[in-house]
């Protein structure tokens, strides 16, 4: 059932966040209350349908390869008669009734969808959700400049939709990399992303309306500490004689090793040759003891 309520006011900012005396009034053939329920869902439901692919695809038993020959005979086996091992009951087999790629796409009427956006916007207008910003003048893209201005107006933890007078790039990409920001040209906004918003900020001019500039100066903003180059190269250099070092004890280590293990072996190797030259001594003295005892 449509609501209706009287045109409400909205409390402006500059781009930096600071509050500005006057407030705003959301011109009347946007902002006239109406809030229609039922063709909000309808335009919500029609703009998530419209995001699916509809890619999902199955077989049936006709489209399965193989299965042409009877897997057995249809008498004497004891079995039960199979005509096929792509039946849907086999392993393998095709599916019944599958989903197969199809289109989600769902048609809302212009007028409609018109009517949710609005909707949309009177709900949030309704609950004090509204912001104007005077104008988003970014010379280059920024992220810390537009999440200072969350910050400065308490919605850094709450979903904002930044709606601009056009297509602003460096706004855009300013926002691109907060993830709970999201910046789009006010004519370009979807009764979607307005109610998935908790906070919208809209620029002055997108509604229509100009509002004088306010003389400030911007904080300086927070800047990363990068380490120096000179620092840098210092690292790198003692990780690399770090590196020698352990990679020449490495190969000491390893001369060792095969120094010791070749001892250990050429050892052997002589032990080796004793007990075989013994055995040779004890065994031709023992034929020659056989023999002298056959004489």
């Amino acid at each position: 059932m449509a609501d209706t309520n009287t045109t409400p006011q909205a409390s402006a900012y500059t781009a930096l966040g600071t509050a500005r005396t006057d407030k705003v009034t959301l011109p009347e053939s946007t902002f006239d209350g109406v809030i229609n329920v039922p063709v909000m869902h309808k335009a919500v439901t029609a703009f998530l349908a419209n995001q699916r692919q509809g890619n999902a695809s199955t077989k049936i038993r006709k489209y399965v390869v193989g299965g042409n020959q009877k897997p057995w005979k249809q008498k004497g086996t004891g079995r039960a008669r199979q005509g096929s091992t792509r039946a849907p009951h086999w392993v393998g087999g095709g599916t019944v009734f599958g989903p197969t790629p199809r289109s989600y796409d769902q048609y809302v009427p212009r007028q409609v969808r018109a009517l949710a956006k609005k909707s949309a916007l009177n709900a949030r207008a309704r609950e004090g959700s509204i912001i104007v910003i005077d104008a988003f003048n970014y010379d280059a893209p920024r992220t810390a400049a537009l999440a200072a201005l969350t910050a400065r107006l308490d919605v850094a933890e709450k979903k904002v939709l930044i709606l601009t007078d056009g297509v602003k790039p460096n706004v855009f990409l300013s926002g691109r990399n907060l993830p709970n920001v999201h910046v789009m040209p006010f004519t370009d906004s979807s009764t979607y992303h307005i109610l998935w918003s908790d906070v919208v900020l809209v620029e002055a001019g997108a509604l229509g309306q100009t509002l004088t500039p306010v003389q400030e100066t911007a904080a300086p903003l927070p800047k990363r500490e990068r380490p120096a180059a000179t620092s840098r190269a210092a690292a790198r250099t003692g990780k690399t004689a770090a590196n020698a070092e352990e990679q020449a004890e490495r190969k000491s280590a390893r001369k060792a090793a095969k120094k010791a293990s070749a001892k250990k072996s050429a050892t052997a190797k002589k032990a080796s040759k004793t007990t075989a030259k013994k055995s040779a001594s004890k065994k031709s003295a023992a034929k020659k003891s056989t023999k002298r005892k056959e004489k």
